[in-house]
């Protein structure tokens, strides 16, 4: 894949180079919109090889009830995660990139098309309706409503160019894969041996 150049170009690699990247890195962070699959990827990953999985929804941003933790509070944890030694870890949030991304080894951004992001979310929303997913804050139980529904529909258009500004701005010369499929995504864990 072609990088552009210049002093805030974006190093993008392919899937193959990329897989070669999973195999060997300490600390992997994985963006993208809700329901497009970041979680179940990074989880895959976690499990083939042996690193820690931190969901930004469980562990930084959501406290139970869908109550947000002050800015201040998801700062220092953030700061707290990044620091360990072996991770990958599951969520956009822009505004602490330049925490999560200097210290990643690999960025995955899985920028599906926003009608597989809404499909996404319905499903897990069949899937665990009145229930909590193992990657959300405990008390958080799953829900669908049309805001949500919106904040995805939108979310390429609104959060796109800020993803792409924050990786221009903290990415330097690190590696970013774009899965842009499911296919992507399934040929990406066949290579490093953590599909099924």
């Amino acid at each position: 894949m072609n990088t552009k150049s210049g002093p805030n170009a974006i190093r993008y690699v392919g899937i193959a180079e990329a897989a070669d990247k999973v195999r060997n890195a300490d600390r992997i962070l994985v963006i993208g919109c809700s329901g497009g699959g970041k979680s179940t990827l990074s989880q895959k990953i976690a499990r083939r090889f042996g690193l820690a999985y931190v969901s930004i929804d469980r562990d930084v941003l959501w406290l139970p009830g869908w109550v947000q933790r002050e800015k201040p509070e998801q700062h220092r944890l953030i700061a707290e995660l990044t620091a360990g030694e072996r991770w990958i870890m599951d969520g956009t949030n822009t505004s602490t990139f330049d925490i999560r991304v200097p210290r990643s080894d690999l960025v995955i951004w899985v920028r599906m098309p926003r009608w597989l992001c809404i499909w996404g979310i319905w499903s897990r929303w069949i899937t665990n309706r009145g229930g909590t997913r193992p990657e959300m804050a405990p008390g958080c139980p799953e829900k669908i409503d049309f805001d949500f529904f919106r904040f995805v529909w939108t979310w390429e258009k609104v959060y796109g160019p800020r993803v792409l500004a924050g990786l221009a701005a903290h990415a330097a010369d690190k590696p970013v894969l774009m899965l842009k499929s499911r296919r992507e995504m399934r040929d990406l864990l066949d290579l490093v041996g953590a599909g099924a």
